[in-house]
């Protein structure tokens, strides 16, 4: 080839070398550029335990700061009760809203040894500014008897009955409440956590104008 092209030595060296890397540049584009396979990604799905636990896809996570109860959220209502009596830390205390005597006992410390509660229903509503006494004699309103038949006075009782704690026999005194009306306003204590005016007994199912005239003055939250 040296004799062919009339070309030195040293240019074939240099031609050779050029033509090597040349050689090498095109297998290796050849390389890289070859078809190789590829796997589809795998599909990710959520924990089905993870929807279980309260978790809210789209709110924010529990703790979060803002949340109801926690800093920077709004406070729970609350009311205050006195309790009073035979209790270990008797005095004001401040309970959640929809609390009932059950809970007013705890706040207070609990119910001294010895002390009868067979007449507490611990199961009933707490209403805001409401005295509870434990152990003591029962209200003037709770325990007012009915007055006797045949004796001219009205059929009703001597005090005002207490809407919130009086009971459906206690309700059944009052003129023109039969036991169905009675546990028609246990129904409502019940359901909305007690009178707090007696305006409200308007609101109880079978109670119109003229009735709640005539229960007005008979009546206390």
């Amino acid at each position: 080839m040296q004799a062919r092209c009339g070309l030195e030595r040293r240019s074939v060296v240099a031609l050779s070398a050029l033509l090597a890397l040349a050689l090498v540049f095109a297998v290796q584009h050849f390389w890289t550029g070859r078809t190789q396979p590829v796997r589809a990604p795998e599909v990710v799905r959520a924990a089905p335990a993870a929807q279980g636990k309260g978790v809210d896809p789209g709110g924010d996570p529990p703790g979060a700061p803002g949340t109801f109860g926690q800093a920077g959220g709004s406070a729970a209502p609350e009311i205050v009760v006195d309790v009073s009596g035979k209790v270990r830390d008797p005095g004001v205390h401040r309970l959640p809203a929809g609390s009932r005597v059950e809970d007013a006992l705890k706040a207070a410390g609990g119910v001294r040894t010895g002390t009868k509660t067979g007449g507490l229903n611990r199961a009933r509503f707490l209403v805001d500014g409401e005295q509870l006494v434990v152990g003591g004699p029962a209200s003037a309103a709770a325990a007012a008897p009915a007055a006797p038949a045949g004796t001219g006075t009205a059929s009703g009782p001597t005090a005002p009955v207490s809407l919130n704690t009086a009971t459906i026999d206690q309700l059944d005194t009052l003129p023109g409440v039969g036991p169905v009306l009675a546990q028609h306003i246990v129904d409502y204590r019940t359901r909305n956590g007690g009178f707090r005016s007696v305006d409200e007994l308007r609101e109880v199912n079978g109670i119109g104008d003229r009735r709640f005239a005539d229960l007005r003055d008979l009546v206390r939250p």
